[in-house]
């Protein structure tokens, strides 16, 4: 027979960073009990405790798995496994990792004990805790876990206005890359967008205004319409004028450039023939001029 988990449960935290204050200061609004956080720098489990009602700062980790019936790992991903071998677990308890690319079965040593274990990963961005707090209401959380954990991880990310993915085993790596896409990697291209503006003139500022308004829009109408006919400009309309202009200037600028131009937009082809702005025809005479530009 499984061991069951107190509920309502007592929740701690081991990490007081961006992502254990975010977290914590979100549930604890939530109406979760948030009783303990650890860190390797005291101020910041101090922190963290202050802005939560009966949380208190403990003085190492173990404090917090022997106060808590649901022990959140917030620390950086490498330091995940080691914390948790390192720790005296019991079977009454469960443990919860919160990296998105780091597999659960780094928890093994607590399982082992016998406690629950699973994965509980916000996709929200945490590089300010006060931004990720409000931003976490209609968020998405993956969550990889057994019953009974697995229905209580759920139930508390619907305490705190998020939607849910299960995740199966093995394939928090890829999730995890794919997730860059629509984040870090959007900020990388945003940058190639400055630099490109910046060889006729405009700053880094006024280029971030500029484009802000327009990433925004892109989102809402992917939100709105879907991937296909969220899709405006050159690939949704198959403009191969506008086309040749740009792989002409771009190769003027340099290889780089061109060459992550070209694989960007021989990605948006299959998305312009399905919003059916164009036929297979023209998409084919894109992709040739891609992929001479690719290999010019």
């Amino acid at each position: 027979m499984q061991s069951q988990i107190q509920i309502p449960a007592r929740i701690g935290f081991i990490g007081s960073g961006r992502v254990g204050k975010g977290l914590a200061w979100g549930m604890a609004q939530s109406g979760q009990r948030v009783v303990a956080a650890a860190s390797r720098s005291p101020g910041s489990a101090a922190e963290l405790a202050a802005r939560i009602a009966g949380c208190r700062a403990a003085a190492n980790a173990q404090e917090v798995v022997d106060a808590s019936d649901l022990v959140f790992i917030t620390v950086p991903d490498d330091a995940i496994a080691g914390l948790a071998a390192g720790l005296k677990w019991r079977k009454d308890r469960a443990v919860i990792h919160c990296s998105g690319a780091t597999e659960v079965a780094v928890l093994e040593p607590a399982a082992l004990a016998g406690a629950h274990i699973g994965g509980f990963h916000p996709l929200q961005l945490f590089a300010d805790p006060e931004v990720a707090l409000a931003g976490l209401p209609g968020c998405t959380i993956a969550i990889e876990a057994e019953a009974p954990l697995l229905a209580q991880l759920e139930q508390l990310a619907q305490a705190l206005r998020c939607r849910t993915i299960r995740l199966p085993r093995g394939c928090r790596a890829r999730y995890h890359a794919a997730a860059h896409y629509a984040a870090g990697f959007v900020i990388t291209l945003l940058n190639q967008a400055v630099e490109l503006w910046q060889g006729f003139g405009v700053g880094r500022e006024d280029t971030i205004r500029a484009l802000l308004p327009l990433l925004r829009g892109t989102a809402a109408s992917v939100e709105r319409s879907g991937l296909a006919q969220g899709l405006a400009g050159t690939y949704s309309r198959g403009d191969l004028g506008t086309l040749e202009k740009h792989l002409a200037e771009l190769g003027r600028v340099g290889p780089d450039a061109l060459h992550l131009y070209c694989e960007l937009a021989l990605r948006s082809i299959p998305l312009g023939l399905e919003r059916g702005g164009y036929d297979e025809s023209r998409a084919e005479e894109m992709r040739g001029l891609l992929r001479r530009a690719l290999t010019s």
